[in-house]
Parts: structure tokens; sequence; C-alpha cells
């Protein structure tokens, strides 16, 4: 039975088809600590294997536990299939390399987390790939950077580090005019975006991180929204659309096709996943979906103590800027509601007066934060990305990413406001 709802906060707890176990009636989703499933007979392992039929044969390519968490993150971004990866680096790698091959680019944004830009920068030249970085304050940047060899545009919700709210709509209707998806990383605002409502053709997660929530376990995760027409752009996208040689010369729109508009993830998860091998173990799968069940709570939590942080520091003397969605004004500001429905977040960034050594002052005073490279924790987080995350770029690219010597990242977490304060306060007092 499927639960009909409209409502995110529900979504998270009942999202996908998946009610109670089948075996044992059991309402808690089962950990299917298996490699391998049972075919039953030698006709369904035929079907199987050849895509008649959709089944569990094998965990590394797809596993009953991971397969909740999979339907309940692809409800929550309201698109039509999705898969569960080890790491929110994997679904970033695997959603890239899916749709590219040797001589073909991307262009993205170069508000970007540190290692996914040393992904697009470095490491896909590995496989013949450039990655086009553009300045997302102008949309039209996008289009006047590609050619007939862009396969996909690429942007975070809130740009990592310097927070900007990426303009999903303006740009996913420049590719679809162009044939691009446009691929967006969610990671930092689930449940406050859907970027496939605003035009993205994928979404990614890492969810490590707020669908988590509680710093225990690595993931990711891939949504296809099921809404990019492959087809009417055939040349531009023959990965998907002219014949596999690895399955007997089939598309993977044709073998999509009686399961409905996923022939994006079909590939990602038959083709990439099956060779490359990044699968999420069916335990931590299970650990993501008891976060993602109170993601609601949390979310919310997250972002009323972020904006009540970025209040106190906007008037800081110490504080030469802060970086929050929800301290925008006019035109930004506009842009900013446009893609962020259900609030502004937990991450706040900020501009200490004295650079790089008040910034270092200040992460070695903090008391309650702790200092890792990590982001939506329950726990309250923070990070001086110029001397961690973002250190290995060159100066350049960590200023085209929003990096500067005395900037602080915090992911602000769910403990009571006046104890966060405080230690704000007494770390500054120190920096």
């Amino acid at each position: 039975m499927t639960i009909i709802t409209k409502h995110n906060d529900t979504l998270a707890l009942h999202g996908g088809g998946w009610r109670v176990d089948p075996a044992t009636r059991a309402t808690a989703v089962p950990i299917y600590q298996s490699t391998s499933f049972d075919f039953q007979s030698t006709d369904r392992a035929d079907r199987l294997v050849n895509f008649d039929e959709i089944g569990f044969v094998y965990s590394r390519i797809g596993n009953p536990t991971s397969d909740v968490l999979e339907q309940r993150v692809a409800a929550i971004e309201n698109g039509a299939a999705a898969l569960a990866l080890a790491s929110g680096q994997a679904a970033v790698a695997l959603s890239v390399l899916t749709l590219v091959q040797a001589g073909d680019n991307i262009v993205t944004s170069t508000g970007l987390y540190g290692g996914t830009w040393n992904f697009f920068a470095n490491r896909l030249k590995q496989f013949g790939v450039e990655a086009r970085f553009v300045d997302s304050s102008d949309p039209d940047a996008f289009a006047r950077a590609s050619d007939d060899r862009t396969r996909l545009f690429f942007g975070e919700t809130l740009g990592n580090p310097k927070l900007d709210a990426f303009p999903i709509r303006e740009v996913a209707e420049a590719g679809r005019r162009l044939g691009i998806p446009l691929i967006v990383d969610n990671t930092v605002a689930p449940l406050i975006a859907r970027p496939l409502d605003l035009g993205a053709a994928i979404v990614v997660h890492s969810a490590t991180k707020y669908i988590g929530g509680h710093g225990t376990t690595i993931g990711g995760v891939i949504v296809d929204g099921g809404n990019f027409p492959w087809e009417d752009f055939a040349d531009r996208h023959k990965l998907l659309t002219a014949p596999d040689p690895s399955y007997n010369g089939r598309t993977w729109v044709d073998i999509a096709r009686p399961f409905g508009p996923i022939a994006y993830i079909f590939a990602v998860r038959a083709g990439l996943l099956r060779d490359l091998g990044p699968a999420i173990s069916p335990h931590n799968a299970f650990q993501l979906i008891q976060g993602l069940e109170t993601l609601p709570l949390r979310i919310a939590r997250h972002s009323e103590n972020a904006a009540r942080a970025a209040d106190f520091l906007s008037r800081h003397p110490k504080v030469e800027a802060v970086i929050y969605p929800g301290l925008h004004n006019g035109e930004a500001r506009q842009r900013v509601d446009d893609v962020l429905k259900g609030g502004y977040g937990g991450l706040v960034g900020f501009e200490l007066a004295g650079g790089a050594e008040a910034g270092r002052r200040f992460i070695d005073a903090l008391q309650l934060f702790l200092h890792l490279a990590n982001i939506g924790d329950a726990h309250s987080l923070a990070i001086h990305p110029a001397s961690t995350t973002h250190a290995q770029l060159a100066p350049e690219s960590q200023l085209a990413s929003g990096v500067t010597p005395g900037y602080v990242r915090l992911s602000v977490g769910i403990e009571n406001i006046e104890d966060i304060l405080a230690d704000l306060s007494q770390a500054l007092d120190k920096a």
C-alpha cells in the first residue's frame, strides 16, 4: 500500500512502497545482510539478468534495505527513482561519469565543496573530460560556456562554502533548450529545496550529512527526476540512447521503458555501479533510514538555530561579513526564496577581520562546536576551509570557490541556542 501524501515530513517516514517486512511483518526495516538472493528458477534468473523483471540479484547492485532508503529519498525529492551508494563523493562521481566520455565537457558552478572541485578540476582529466567553471551569479554563463560536447550542468543548492543560492530554475531552463540536463547537489538543503520541481534533471546527496544526521555513517544517493527527454537529444546523449555493448547492444532508454522514465538511474546502477562497485552496505543504509525518519524535525531546528547565530554574528565587531541565505536582500533574496522553500538551512559562513590567524584562533577556542570536516550533524560543527577542506586547491581556485583566509563555516546543530551563542561569543573574544 502506498501512502497518499504531498507532505515531506510524512514522506520521510512513509515514502516509497515499503510498509512492513513481507516475511515477518516487522515494521522496522530489516537489515538484509546478504551478498546474494535466490533466483527461484532458471526462468526467473533469465528475466532478472535481461531486465525483463526487476529484482534483487547481488548486493553490489541492489539490496532490499538500501531499496527502502532509495524509495524514501526519491519520494522527498519528488523523483522517479534513486540509487544509494557508498558515499556522497561516489554519488557525485557516478552521476557525472554516467553521461560523459573522453572528449566531452561539463559546465559547473565555482561554488563547490572542495572534494567535488578537485574531482572536476583534476580527476576528470584522467577520463579525458573537461570541467568548465563559471560564476553561478550569472546564470547565462552556463549556456555561453557550453558547446556540442557539453553533457551536463552542475551546481550545489547552496554553494559550499560561500553559501550562495544556485539559480536552479534559470540554469535548468537554459540547459533544456540545449538538451543539457542539470545535476544539483542538494546535500545541504533536503526538504528545504526540491531542485527537481525547479527543472533540475538529477539530484545528488551526501546522505552522510543531514539525511543521516548522527555523524556515524557514510553514504550517498542519486535521484533521477524522470523528467529529462533523453531521446529528444539523442545525439548529445548517446551513452543512454545508443546501443550499449555491455548489454547485447540494447539502449538504456529501451531497457528502462517498461519500468518508467528511469533510463538514467538504470544506467548508473547496471553500468557504473556494477563495474566500479561503490555499493552502500545494508547496515549503512539502515542507519541512514533511521536518520531520515527524524530529518523534518532536525532540519527545522538547524534552520532556527542558524538564523539566530547569523543574526548574532552580524552584530559582532570582530566579524566583517556574514554569509547566510536568510540575510540576503533584494534580487539575491528573491533567488534564495525561489530555491529554498522551507527555511534557510543550518550553514552559516562569516569573515573574521583578522584574516587566517584570527580564523585559526577562533577555531582553537571553541568548546561546544566540534572542529571537523563534516556538516549536517546534530552537533554544532566548525571549520576553517582555507586550512582544511580547500587547502589542496590553488589560491586562485580557493578564491573562486569563495574561500578567503579569514572565512569560517559553521554547521549549526540542534543544541540549545543559548549554549551555541555563548560558545561563539567566547571564541570570538579570543580570535
